[in-house]
């Protein structure tokens, strides 16, 4: 059941989650703090003094895949800010699956900078969380100075209607993003058992763990079929301890997974929303991070061929060998370097 979606009074509290045993004692040590926003409130993970890092999960993930980088961050001298996208954690949760849409998750981002007294950040996101960052330095760069995009490269708005372009992807199979357009045909699918869902679905694009070459592919499932039959079976990846999974089964099977799955149900209204933008670069400084195991880089390759286009502000861009899609948390010392290293030339 949801929530009630009504601002709470910005509050802070020791943190309660599953610390990172290898840097527990630093964990610890970060706050929680709910603050309004247009989706009601939004719910943040606060580390350090310093010039503001907003940090943006993606699916089907919270601020908890954050929890590498927070200290680490906090360490070298800014305020870092993992928050839970509307729709997650103890984020509103609105009905309507119009309100996942990208223009409003902007907003939530700008609400963020605002209600925590600073007129500007760096905006670094992972998954959709990296398309939300990419599209709120494009909006409102005069919000979110500097943009870093994890495993998702920038592509302009523009091209034909997303739907049309997923639907043609699958020839005799069914590409996940279009399976998950139905409302309440992934949840039913989830629902009976959501920590092993999310165990299959985190096994399928980790490097250690997903399928051999040749074996179906984890991005697509037989019609009529689940997504789940085309996971891995047996260990879970390194990088997920069985505390770690026991943290996000918890988030999900609270909340369920009815809200994260209307950002993908929102594509079409986002292509309609932002055809001001359709083909416009972002300009501020950026980075890219991508795993070279991970699907979204081979995919998206051209996308990344054309950003002294779109990205023209690029600093730094790194592809990771033999890292899968979850690279904040697989190769998290290495990807918390990266983001150290460019934070430090940006300018001030």
């Amino acid at each position: 059941m949801s929530q009630p979606d009504q601002p709470q009074p910005d509050q802070a509290r020791p943190d309660q989650a599953r610390p990172d045993h290898s840097t527990s004692d630093q964990v610890v040590r970060a706050t929680h703090r709910v603050v309004a926003s247009p989706a009601g409130r939004i719910h943040l993970v606060e580390q350090g003094v310093g010039p503001l890092v907003l940090l943006v999960h993606g699916f089907p993930e919270s601020w908890y895949s954050w929890r590498h980088q927070l200290p680490v961050l906090a360490a070298a001298g800014y305020r870092a800010v993992a928050m839970d996208v509307r729709g997650y954690g103890r984020s509103s949760r609105p009905q309507d699956a119009t309100a996942y849409r990208m223009l409003d998750l902007i907003e939530d981002n700008v609400a963020v900078v605002r209600a925590l007294g600073e007129e500007t950040a760096v905006i670094v996101g992972h998954d959709w969380g990296s398309t939300i960052a990419a599209n709120s330095a494009l909006l409102r760069p005069g919000v979110f100075r500097a943009v870093g995009l994890l495993s998702v490269p920038y592509a302009p708005p523009g091209g034909p209607r997303p739907s049309e372009v997923f639907a043609g992807m699958g020839g005799d199979e069914e590409l996940y993003v279009s399976y998950f357009q139905e409302p309440g045909r992934a949840e039913a699918e989830i629902e009976p058992d959501v920590r092993g869902w999310l165990a299959g679905f985190y096994a399928a694009f980790s490097a250690e763990t997903m399928p051999a070459p040749g074996a179906p592919d984890p991005h697509f499932l037989g019609r009529g079929r689940t997504l789940r039959e085309r996971f891995p079976a047996g260990r879970l990846p390194a990088w997920l301890g069985e505390d770690d999974l026991d943290f996000y089964a918890g988030e999900f099977e609270r909340t369920g997974l009815g809200g994260a799955l209307n950002r993908y149900r929102n594509m079409d209204r986002d292509w309609a929303d932002l055809a001001d933008f359709h083909g416009k670069p972002i300009t501020v400084p950026a980075l890219f991070l991508g795993g070279a195991l991970d699907a979204s880089t081979t995919w998206m390759a051209e996308a990344i061929r054309a950003y002294p286009t779109t990205l023209p502000g690029l600093v730094s861009s790194h592809i990771l060998e033999g890292c899968g899609h979850w690279i904040q948390q697989e190769r998290h010392e290495e990807v918390s370097a990266l983001l150290t290293t460019w934070l430090a030339s940006l300018p001030a």
